[in-house]
Order: C-alpha cells, then structure tokens, then sequence
C-alpha cells in the first residue's frame, strides 16, 4: 500500500493498494468514491513501485512524501470470516489489506485479515461515496473516528471484536452489497505500536515510549471534534526539531512548526496546542519503526 501527498501544493492525499489495482485510488482527506488514475501510481514492483506524471505523486516542481506498506503480494481468498475476502498480508510486517462486500444481512459478520494476530487499528473505506472509519485500540470497540474530518470519536458498529483470523463488524454500517477496503495493522515488537497518551498542557510534554526509534507517527485527539489528524515523519524531519506536519484530514501543504521530538525510543510532545497536547485529554497514535529492531523471530537486527 502507498500513500503520498505533495508537500508543496494543495492537492489532496491518494492511496493506492495491491489488492485494489496500482490505478485505483481512493483519498483520505475526502469522502469521495474510489477512481481510476492512470498515470498516478503505475504499477506496485518487486523493489519498489512506478509512477505516472500525475500531479498527485509526480507533477513537474512539486515534492512529495510517500508512506509504504509491505504486505504479502498479491491478493488470495481468504475464508475465515462469514464472507469471503480477497486478502494481502504480511504477518512479519503486521500489515494487511482487505477487500470484501457487505452482505447486507446476518450481523454481526466476520472478515478475516491474514495476520495471525488480533489487529490493533484498522481503517475502513466504502469504495463508493462515504466517509472513512478508523477503529483503533484506544478507542474501544464500539467506536470509531473518521479519518478525513475533525470529528471526535463516536460510537458505530465498525469494528465490535477481533480476533488472530478475523475482525467483526455489522451490516448496517454501510450498504448491502457495497464493496469495501480495510488496511488491517497488527502490532510487531521493535516495528510498530498503536496506543494512547494524555495530554498535559505543556510546553515540555509528555514522552511516548515505543522502544523504537519511529519513521512515521500518525496521531488524533479522540475526545474532541475540530483538531485535525496528524502525520511527522523522519524523512521530512531527518533531525530535531520535528516541524514538518501533513494532516491526514487535510489538504494542507506541509505546516511547519515544531510538535515533537523524535527519539531512539519513542516521541515527545513539545507544544502546548490542543490537537497535540491538550491536559488530560486523549490521543491514540500509530508509530512504526524507522529500522525495525526485530526480524519476525523476534532476533534483534544487525545494529546499524
């Protein structure tokens, strides 16, 4: 799965994913139903993946970011849930995406993700015109964000259970027979967390253990509509301070201004703004490794 957005212009967010096809995208600050981009992200290759001269990943003076999933390849049926899914996972990685239909009847229905373990955060797009949903483990089942608003969390039915082979979810979510896409994120020792911190107000905050040094840190207000998503990575921001932000909810150009340190174990918070670090409130976050610590044995990796 790939993500990109242009750093200096407002054009929207676009993903693009194996199990979909390297021309379907589908916008996370937006609502909108999946469309073909022919000349975005071309094809997803062995080492990496080619791009078009579309404005959304390669427009002539623009720069760019991209996020990259490893998952397993291309999609194979998976029949561990109540309905068949067409299923990519990488249980080294953590990562799986899933695409499968609302069956319209017999809630609650099971879908099953390939990763061997309980997902701990998983993002569900309607591939026709409908807002996102983010279940995360801080939230609780039961409950849920939008990933391209500023809402605050809100009880639905979009993930009530997980288990190592399957989420569960109700019909009545979404429309019979509509087709859907979740990318399913399992945590891995030394690679990736998903958890929660709180916010204290202040310029010297909280630090967030990960026991990795992070690459890329997605994070949200839960409680509270009107702060947007945000995303700080190590290749935009190489070096402290961290002052390079996207909004996942946004199509913003980069922000800058300083939010966080980026540490061997973990993250700071150093601000005082309510979308980072309101007192006492919630925040549930995404953190995955610049250079995983761990192979999938769980063996510390060459130190480099």
């Amino acid at each position: 799965m790939c993500w990109f957005k242009v750093r200096n212009n407002t054009d929207s967010h676009a993903i693009f994913d194996v199990v979909r096809g390297a021309t379907k995208r589908i916008i996370p600050n937006d609502n909108s139903a999946e469309g073909t981009q022919s000349n975005g992200l071309t094809s997803f290759d062995s080492d990496g993946f080619t791009s078009g001269d579309a404005n959304i990943t390669n427009g002539s003076g623009r720069n760019y970011v991209s996020w990259n999933w490893k998952a397993g390849g291309t999609a194979s049926t998976n029949s561990n849930g109540s309905v068949s899914a067409s299923v990519s996972a990488s249980t080294t990685s953590g990562f799986s995406v899933v695409k499968y239909t609302n069956p319209g009847s017999g809630s609650p229905f099971t879908v099953g993700h390939g990763l061997g373990a309980a997902p701990k955060c998983i993002f569900v797009k309607n591939l026709a015109s409908q807002n996102w949903g983010v279940w995360h483990t801080g939230l609780g089942f039961g409950k849920y964000l939008q990933l391209n608003t500023t809402v605050a969390e809100g009880a639905a039915n979009l993930v009530t259970a997980t288990s190592s082979t399957t989420f569960s979810t109700y019909y009545d979510h979404h429309t019979s027979g509509a087709e859907l896409v979740a990318y399913c994120f399992a945590p891995v020792k030394g690679f990736s967390k998903f958890g929660v911190y709180y916010g204290d107000g202040s310029a010297d905050g909280p630090f967030i253990y990960t026991g990795f040094k992070p690459g890329l840190i997605i994070l949200k207000r839960a409680g509270n509509a009107g702060n947007n998503w945000n995303m700080i990575d190590s290749k935009r921001n190489p070096h402290n301070d961290v002052d390079k932000i996207l909004f996942p909810s946004s199509a913003d150009a980069d922000v800058t201004t300083t939010v966080a340190d980026i540490n061997s174990t973990g993250f700071k918070i150093r601000l005082t703004s309510s979308g980072w670090n309101h007192n006492q409130d919630k925040f549930i976050y995404l953190a995955f490794a610049e250079e995983p610590l761990v192979s999938s044995n769980e063996v510390p990796a060459t130190a480099r």
